[in-house]
């Protein structure tokens, strides 16, 4: 016995599948160039920063920079991946994010408002690769047929 499924039910899926991953790719790519200039800005300059004593995870401003420059990149890089829907794409992209969350925690003494800007940019992130389901993934270059 075969069932016939509504193809207007699994359209809409798809296109809302389509519409978070979208937004996740560009939320990744605006997080990127902001962690990208926030880490040329720490590395060029460093006392532009408040530096705060006592602090336990106290690091140099400048090994900051680097870090965040080198999320930023990798950030950006992925975002790409996204806009195709690879699904490498979508598992790194939550690792990166992940990681640039623990890094603007750790940061947050020297620029608290921006950290918890990019906390929140990367929770959204996080949020909008992992709410899409494998099912509902938008194949790019599929021909009408196979809907």
């Amino acid at each position: 016995m075969t069932t016939t499924h509504p193809g207007g039910a699994r359209t809409s899926m798809r296109e809302r599948a389509t519409g978070v991953t979208v937004f996740a790719a560009i939320m990744l790519m605006i997080g990127g160039i902001l962690d990208i200039m926030r880490g040329i800005a720490e590395i060029a300059d460093d006392d532009i920063f408040v530096s705060t004593r006592n602090y336990v995870f106290a690091f140099d401003l400048t090994a900051w920079g680097w870090i965040h420059l080198v999320l930023g990149v990798l950030a950006f890089v992925v975002s790409f991946g996204l806009f195709m829907a690879s699904t490498w794409a979508r598992v790194v992209g939550v690792g990166i994010a992940g990681l640039v969350i623990i890094a603007n925690f750790l940061s947050l003494p020297y620029y608290p408002v921006w950290s918890i800007v990019m906390i929140t940019i990367s929770g959204f992130i996080i949020w909008a690769l992992c709410v899409m389901r494998k099912d509902d993934a938008f194949v790019p270059f599929e021909s009408p047929r196979d809907m």
